[in-house]
């Protein structure tokens, strides 16, 4: 039999612990998201439709944008048991200074376009956090104005050669004498993608008002306060603002673009150079050639070549050639902090975050770039944990599995090695063929028993 009694009113006290309500709406909704998945659900909620998808989209079908987050979902963990890792140090060393963490922001055009604060709050949340900030060519933003918002903090810049070479050429030398100390050389956009979301929207610089822009905006007034109550958006490092994107990109891009503009300036700018979008192995060696201090592994986010390599897939083989020689980075699709994890694992020394930044920035302004690096912060830490590393340094190769979705049916490298005969595998990545072999030897048997 169960004994029953009344709760003592002083019992009850103890059970029902109310929650003090939080009365700052932007602290509260930023509190609540506690994945970057989470923050695109407020950045969607609270953006219109074209500036939101301008953010979210990709290429055509954004077929490249899809598999890269997918190759990131397909890895298996490899932990260590009893391994005690009570703290975790995320810090390393990047193109020859600090950062506190294994990340840092990628370049982003027409960013005040998604919440005003714009890279002004993403330089400033980068500096607070101590990871590098990279300020597109295509920003809103100017060199000076990213400078004074991230004063003692590292600043990177990205630049696109434009058919008018002395802007480019302009630009990286303001740059330079603002004291970033990185140049990102992008080479993926001699032309625009076709980005079918911003067509499909009639997304321009400014944008343009539709009856259907006028529509989604009424449950969003706060989107078009900040818009209308703030200075003009434009571009702060062209003088060129009116048009669809693709018609501003090739307008300013030039596709002819080549090796003797990279000679060119590498001889210009004081500090690092990297390579910006590099999509195989080949150009990868010729780069690392060339010169150049280290390659980022991209496709653009997906936005430019639909159906391109996945970058995360490309990486160990890319680290197994040039990886002694020059620093590794990857970008594209990283949504979560064990991605980056999986990414140091094997081998890259850095990683950026995209659109990750601005989902969040969209969510919240400052503070909503400010929890994104704090999410992403918390899932490297916990994943390291349970993985018993206690610092960057410690993962390797062995922690990570790429599991095999996508399998070539005769890739040209493969046929090219299999022509020069057996070559020692590499330890940099372990890819999960035993599982498809042993698929194929039950199919067989399968098979031929029903014969």
């Amino acid at each position: 039999m169960v004994t029953r009694q009344f709760p003592k009113p002083a019992e009850l006290l103890e059970l029902m612990q109310f929650k003090k309500p939080e009365l700052d709406g932007r602290k509260r909704r930023l509190d609540a998201a506690l994945t970057i998945y989470d923050l695109r659900t407020i950045a969607k909620r609270r953006t219109p439709k074209a500036a939101f998808d301008y953010t979210d989209g990709a290429a055509e079908g954004e077929l490249s944008l899809a598999r890269a987050r997918q190759a990131f979902e397909d890895v298996e963990f490899h932990p260590d048991v009893l391994r005690p890792a009570e703290s975790v140090d995320l810090s390393t060393e990047i193109l020859g200074g600090p950062s506190a963490m294994p990340f840092g922001i990628a370049p982003t055009g027409f960013t005040r376009l998604m919440q005003t604060e714009g890279e002004t709050a993403g330089a400033g949340a980068a500096g607070a956090a101590g990871i590098p900030f990279t300020l597109s060519t295509l920003g809103t933003t100017s060199i000076e104005g990213v400078k004074a918002a991230n004063p003692h903090g590292r600043n990177w810049f990205q630049l696109y050669v434009m058919r008018d070479r002395e802007i480019s050429y302009g630009l990286a030398r303001r740059a330079a004498a603002a004291g970033f100390d990185t140049l990102l050389f992008t080479v993926d956009t001699p032309v625009a993608g076709a980005r079918l979301r911003d067509k499909r929207n009639g997304f321009s610089i400014p944008p343009q008002l539709t009856l259907g822009t006028i529509v989604n905006a009424i449950p969003r007034p706060w989107w078009w306060y900040d818009f209308l109550t703030t200075p003009k958006l434009e571009f702060a490092s062209l003088s060129t603002t009116g048009g669809t994107v693709g018609e501003l990109l090739d307008a300013a891009m030039d596709p002819t673009i080549s090796y003797d503009d990279l000679a060119i300036i590498r001889d210009i700018w004081p500090g690092k150079i990297v390579v910006k979008g590099v999509q195989n192995v080949a150009d990868s060696k010729r780069l690392i050639d060339a010169g150049v201090d280290g390659i980022i592994l991209s496709n653009h986010g997906g936005r430019q070549l639909d159906r391109a390599p996945i970058p995360f897939r490309l990486l160990p083989e890319v680290v197994r050639e040039v990886g002694k020689d020059a620093t590794v980075m990857v970008d594209t699709g990283i949504m979560n902090g064990a991605d980056i994890v999986a990414s140091i694992a094997l081998g890259a020394k850095f990683t950026l975050i995209g659109r990750a930044y601005l989902y969040g920035l969209m969510a919240g302004g400052r503070q909503g770039v400010d929890r994104t690096i704090a999410i992403l912060r918390s899932e490297i830490e916990r994943t390291m944990k349970l993985l018993g590393v206690s610092s960057i340094a410690e993962l390797e190769p062995r922690h990570v599995t790429q599991l095999q979705r996508l399998v070539p049916v005769a890739a040209p490298v493969a046929a090219a090695a299999e022509a020069a005969g057996p070559r020692p595998r590499s330890p940099r990545a372990t890819v999960a063929k035993g599982d498809a072999a042993a698929s194929r030897t039950a199919k067989s048997s399968a098979a031929r028993a029903k014969a």
